[in-house]
């Protein structure tokens, strides 16, 4: 194939002017008609929240996927019903005896909890519970079938439920937090403790991730500091000795606490008084940008202590990582070698030039290489670059990125390669010679990593990645100098289990709908 070398790439009072710029609303999204509707009704559905929601549209799903996953056993080895000594069949009525101990057990597990903790919670970070979970609890049956005699099902008719109800479960659980997200009782209000400048970049955060059904009322703080850029109708709403008042005047159920100028005391007594108010209380802690989720909550005396794991990795834990990316790039590259002919001949139709960009990127330990990509711009567009300067999207505030949205150099086909990521497939490659992993640190171009200094460049010290929290968290909505600390994060926080979940769920962000650019 031929080369190329383009470049690829709920009202509130108004803030006083001394206090914060109110900035224009933000546009409309997905969110505004639940919130709206949330609203509405927040008085009538008193603790019909978000926790009393999922929970019990979870129970439906597991006990549904648990049942479904028994009917499939029962017809695929129909033949080969376990009867008991007398001849009355009593597999269906002891399996549905025992579904409230599945039910508990999940409850033990921490399965119906966690969605109302925490906003990113999703089906994938459960899924190794869910394994354990059934894994688990058939083998249970499996003992007790044998202790007792009541039954004696086939070693392959038990494999085959532990399949289909680990399966099942998962599908079900997928199906069930969809319905839950779409009620106006999944939004939770938040009321943002601190409106400096973390509190504003947790309230940004949230108004560009709706999925998370969180709407920021507003922020109480008796010392605001700082003008408010981008978020909308999101104002101050009182001194922090208005606490209670707001929280049961705006039915809030989240208190984010992201800093203050007050003192450590009066923020504590503050959280201290919201625990009989129903609310969730969420700290940010000093030195948050560099913790991450391998930190571990110890004590000594009764005093709580944050402690982070040594920056290096094993070399177990590099091979570990080394040998599931070529596993899966392997794999990956077979299955779907006829899908990428396929593009490949949509891109030799749609626009005369090779079918490959390369680009020299930064890799590992400071190591050049070239990405492979997918054309997906007209032939040239290198030099034209200079003349899309002003259209930069980061050009206004941090322009050692170019992100030019609706690019006029991009081709048909390759805005539809774009917006789905399939351009990057042949980064697959990269991956098979080990210059690239499937997880990891973005992969920079050079006049980027010229800006990555000091700490920041530890995000080095792991291979670059296909995907990321870069790409789970905003794709080309994260600026520069977040990317680096999400980069940082993972690099120093990394784990197996971590990967899997980035990959998990890095198809939902890219069936999300925004643009890459």
């Amino acid at each position: 194939m031929a080369v190329s070398s383009d470049t690829s790439p709920t009202s509130a009072p108004v803030v006083p002017d001394d206090v914060a710029e109110a900035a224009p609303a933000t546009s409309a999204g997905p969110l505004d008609g639940l919130k709206a509707e949330a609203a509405e009704h927040a008085a009538a559905r008193g603790h019909y929240r978000r926790g009393w929601l999922v929970r019990r549209v979870l129970l439906v799903s597991d006990i549904v996927a648990l049942l479904g996953a028994f009917l499939v056993v029962e017809l695929f080895f129909q033949g080969s019903t376990v009867v008991d000594r007398i001849g009355i069949r009593w597999e269906a009525p002891i399996f549905v005896a025992t579904l409230p101990l599945w039910v508990v057990a999940a409850k033990v597990y921490g399965l119906y909890d966690r969605d109302e903790q925490n906003a990113e919670h999703s089906t994938a970070d459960e899924f190794p519970s869910i394994f354990h979970l059934v894994t688990v609890a058939v083998w249970v049956f499996f003992a007790l079938s044998w202790i007792t005699g009541l039954t004696d099902p086939s070693q392959a008719k038990l494999a085959t439920f532990w399949g289909v109800a680990i399966l099942g479960i998962t599908a079900c659980r997928v199906a069930g937090r969809s319905i839950a997200r779409s009620r106006p009782s999944y939004v939770q209000n938040a009321l943002i403790i601190g409106a400096g400048e973390v509190g504003q970049s947790i309230a940004r955060k949230l108004l560009n991730h709706s999925e998370y059904a969180i709407n920021v009322v507003g922020f109480v703080d008796s010392t605001p500091a700082g003008p408010r850029k981008d978020l909308g109708d999101i104002h101050l709403l009182g001194s922090l000795d208005s606490v209670r008042e707001v929280v049961s005047a705006h039915d809030v159920e989240r208190v984010i606490v992201a800093f203050s100028k007050e003192s450590d005391e009066e923020l504590l007594e503050v959280a201290r008084s919201l625990k009989d108010l129903d609310v969730q209380v969420d700290i940010v802690p000093r030195l948050f940008e560099i913790i991450g989720p391998r930190m571990r909550i110890n004590s000594i005396e009764g005093v709580s202590m944050v402690s982070m794991p040594p920056l290096r990795l094993s070399h177990s834990s590099r091979l570990l990582k080394r040998s599931f990316d070529l596993v899966v790039a392997t794999a990956s590259i077979v299955v779907l070698s006829p899908f990428l002919l396929v593009i490949a001949l949509m891109i030799k139709l749609d626009s005369s030039g090779p079918l490959l960009f390369t680009q020299v990127r930064m890799g590992a330990r400071d190591r050049k290489f070239r990405i492979y990509k997918f054309r997906t711009m007209v032939h040239g567009a290198d030099s034209q670059k200079s003349a899309l300067l002003d259209l930069n999207k980061h050009a206004s505030g941090d322009a050692r990125m170019f992100k030019v949205p609706g690019d006029p150099r991009v081709t048909r086909v390759g805005r539809l390669l774009r917006r789905y990521s399939l351009d990057e497939l042949p980064q697959l490659f990269n991956v098979f010679k080990g210059e690239m992993s499937l997880v990891g640190p973005r992969p920079l171009v050079l006049d980027e990593d010229e800006f990555v200094k000091e700490w920041a460049r530890q995000r080095l010290a792991l291979r670059p990645g296909m995907t990321g929290y870069w790409q789970i968290l905003g794709r080309t909505d994260i600026p520069f100098s977040e990317m680096v600390k999400l980069d940082y994060l993972y690099v120093t926080n990394w784990t197996l289990g971590g990967d899997l979940k980035v990959v998990a769920r890095t198809i939902p962000a890219i069936l999300r709908s925004q643009d890459a650019y």
